[in-house]
């Protein structure tokens, strides 16, 4: 697991598996909340600790594995982050649930598209994570349980603090979720979109138009962005993230219009993304 600050009040947290983000993003509260001092801004300790009183934290998606969800309270103590108020997941598959294992007695907000796919189909997240453990051997010390969800309307707003994260819909690659945007630090939680290591994927549907929706949605927020953070993936900054978005425009473009033969963008053209392609075609 790495550990990265994209600023005093946002940092990313990139497991060792299927390189999935985790961001954690500090809201301040009044004059001298976490916007002031602190070690990262030539703070004392002291000015740290009264920082962390004076802030509220939110955990956005989540590591993978074990060991990680299991050192998050650590970093985030270690980075004087106070320990989550909230935990919110960009969308309902499997990977990006996974917050309340490391915090089980916060409370989990999603869209509430999100929350209409999770209650209509109750288990298939943890039966999709038990798959992967073991296919992995991995083991956990406890099952997933997600509680009560946070129905989030989007798009909306979501207080922090004294700030609010916008929260914009975001489907195509699934039928439900949001990307996060958090103004005052520029960073733009993408969700499972505008990844530099992985085309776009629809799961199983047929969900073209929906994608490029949400990438124009997206394409304004670029425009203000100094960093975004895909679901999976290298963080960008806003010329690469405008790469990569006009590379998947492109690319739905093609698929839409079934024109099969051309290339997948360059650095998108594993075997894993030749199969996804093949399963995109297979959808329309």
């Amino acid at each position: 697991m790495r550990a990265v600050s994209l600023h005093r009040d946002v940092l990313v947290v990139t497991s060792a598996v299927l390189h999935v983000n985790c961001v954690v993003v500090r809201g301040t509260v009044g004059e001298g909340g976490g916007a002031a001092g602190g070690p990262a801004a030539g703070g004392s300790a002291g000015d740290a600790a009264e920082t962390s009183l004076q802030a509220e934290t939110f955990v956005i998606d989540s590591p993978v594995l074990p060991d990680e969800l299991d050192a998050l309270p650590t970093l985030l103590e270690q980075a004087r982050f106070p320990q989550p108020s909230g935990l919110l997941a960009t969308h309902g598959d499997w990977d990006h649930l996974l917050g309340r294992l490391a915090f089980p007695h916060v409370a989990l907000g999603c869209a509430e598209s999100t929350a209409g796919r999770l209650q209509a189909s109750p288990g298939d997240a943890q039966r999709a994570l038990r798959t992967f453990d073991e296919e992995l051997m991995i083991e956990r010390p406890r099952p997933l349980a997600l509680g009560s969800l946070q129905a989030l309307p989007v798009p909306g707003r979501c207080e922090i603090g004294d700030r609010e994260l916008e929260l914009h819909r975001a489907h195509g690659h699934t039928h439900d979720g949001m990307a996060v945007w958090i103004p005052w630090a520029r960073v733009l939680v993408a969700g499972d979109y505008l990844s530099s290591l992985e085309i776009p994927a629809l799961n199983g549907g047929d969900l073209i138009a929906d994608y490029l929706a949400t990438l124009e949605r997206l394409r304004p927020l670029l425009d203000s962005a100094e960093h975004v953070v895909p679901g999976h993936g290298p963080v960008l900054d806003r010329p690469q993230a405008s790469m990569v978005l006009e590379e998947d425009v492109a690319y739905l473009h093609a698929l839409r219009d079934r024109r099969t033969d051309g290339e997948l963008p360059a650095g998108r053209r594993s075997r894993q993304q030749r199969l996804v392609h093949a399963a995109n075609l297979a959808a329309l």
